[in-house]
């Protein structure tokens, strides 16, 4: 009996040494790693259905499989109709960022030649060829037309926009934005040449049924001429300042450029904005820059001056009718300009500024020397009626340098003798061109 529970007990221990055994060999799953992406265990949950119970076949197990089906039906349903009715902002996001990418690096700047098409066109820049050329599908087809300036990519010089305002910047600089401070009243005597540009600059804009009623077209343009200094300019900034029509000023060497057709494309620009601020008034200076005689030139700049003048021309008087744009021009050199540039029908009023007779004399000084502290024994008489050729110009610089020389000997007042002597340096220097004592 004894060796019976012995025999028990030795069971029972190797018993429980096979279980520890047992227990020893369980599988356990390995550490995770730390190398790599770890996976999100909300997408998977979010993906993985829910658990039904219970697990043997019934009605309510068929009850809780039908609603679940009905719910990814449903959902389902919710994602297709919010692919649809997805606004058209957020389906083009990706193509608006590439736009934002293309339109983020540098861009050229050229000319729209020819459209060959809804997907190309030719282009071209003012310096190099012509390129074909294919367009964004972004790009407003409405706004291209032959001769609009594109913006080009920097690398494949495709289409890729419009530039809306494609004004010249030079053309912007021309635009008075300010009228100038002078007027009628600052110009000295002159009298029937404010009239006339009157009658031909600013009564066509401000009251055109004159000329209807007339059954005359007002002039086109008006040239002023004579030597310098006569108040050709100050006139002008006169008629900038009394009208309230856009002011265009650009001088005649403005309008020769570097590279060959951008100054016909310069003239066509300044008329095509003059006609966009109707009404308005072209000023060129110095148009003798640019007009000169056509001669037989071998110089392709001299060539290239010539063509700006023919653009000048076409625009004065091509098939286009230029109602409300009235041109003035300027020059102390009228016998050296084109004849075809001065003819009538282009250029209908010439107006010549002589210089000043002695009440036009007495005028100008005494506008100048309204603001001046004149002493008393000042006689302005005995400079009026000298038989100096002085200019209006001359005149003021008399003044000016009398109050110089007055500054200079700390006097708050000008004397006759500073006016004196003021005019014989304004003289000297007009006369000989080269100041006493400049080589001593």
């Amino acid at each position: 009996m004894g060796q019976g529970q012995s025999g028990l007990n030795t069971s029972q221990a190797l018993k429980k040494k096979q279980d520890k055994k047992d227990e020893k060999k369980k599988y356990e799953p390995p550490v995770p790693t730390r190398v790599g992406k770890r996976k999100k265990k909300g997408l998977e949950s979010a993906v993985k259905l829910p658990v039904v119970t219970p697990h043997t076949r019934c009605k309510l197990r068929l009850l809780k499989l039908e609603r679940i089906k009905d719910y990814l039906l449903l959902e389902q349903e919710y994602i297709r109709s919010q692919e649809q009715l997805r606004p058209q902002e957020e389906k083009n996001q990706e193509a608006r960022l590439k736009v934002d990418e293309i339109r983020g690096s540098p861009l050229g700047v050229g000319t729209l030649e020819e459209i060959i098409d809804d997907n190309h066109a030719i282009v071209s820049s003012s310096v190099g060829p012509e390129y074909y050329v294919s367009i964004m599908s972004f790009v407003d087809k409405d706004l291209l037309e032959p001769g609009c300036s594109v913006l080009l990519h920097h690398k494949a010089l495709s289409v890729v926009g419009v530039l809306q305002d494609d004004t010249d910047p030079m053309v912007s600089v021309m635009k008075l934005d300010k009228a100038p401070t002078e007027s009628y009243a600052d110009i000295g005597g002159l009298e029937s040449q404010i009239q006339e540009i009157k009658e031909a600059v600013e009564l066509p804009l401000t009251h055109p049924e004159y000329y209807e009623e007339m059954g005359i077209k007002p002039p086109k343009g008006v040239i002023l001429y004579g030597v310098p200094g006569t108040g050709k300019t100050l006139l002008a900034k006169a008629v900038a300042n009394q009208t309230s029509a856009t002011f265009l000023r650009v001088v005649g060497s403005e309008l020769i450029q570097k590279y060959l057709g951008d100054g016909p494309k310069l003239v066509r620009e300044l008329f095509r904005v003059a006609e966009d601020h109707a009404p308005s008034i072209v000023f060129i200076d110095e148009i003798d820059a640019v007009g000169t005689k056509r001669y037989d030139s071998n110089s392709g700049g001299e060539r290239e001056i010539q063509r700006t003048m023919l653009e000048l021309l076409n625009q004065l008087d091509g098939f286009d009718s230029r109602g409300d744009v009235k041109v003035i021009m300027a020059t102390n050199r009228i016998e050296s300009l084109d004849p075809a540039l001065i003819r009538p029908g282009r250029i209908d009023r010439k107006i010549e500024f002589p210089l000043p007779d002695e009440k036009t004399r007495r005028h100008i000084f005494n506008i100048h020397t309204s603001r001046m502290t004149v002493d008393q024994n000042v006689n302005l008489e005995e400079l009026i009626m000298a038989k100096d050729d002085l200019s209006g110009a001359d005149i003021k610089a008399i003044c000016t340098e009398a109050g110089l020389l007055a500054l200079r000997e700390r006097r708050m007042k000008v004397t006759h003798d500073d006016f004196l002597k003021s005019k014989e340096n304004v003289l000297y220097r007009k006369q000989e061109g080269t100041p006493a004592g400049m080589y001593l």
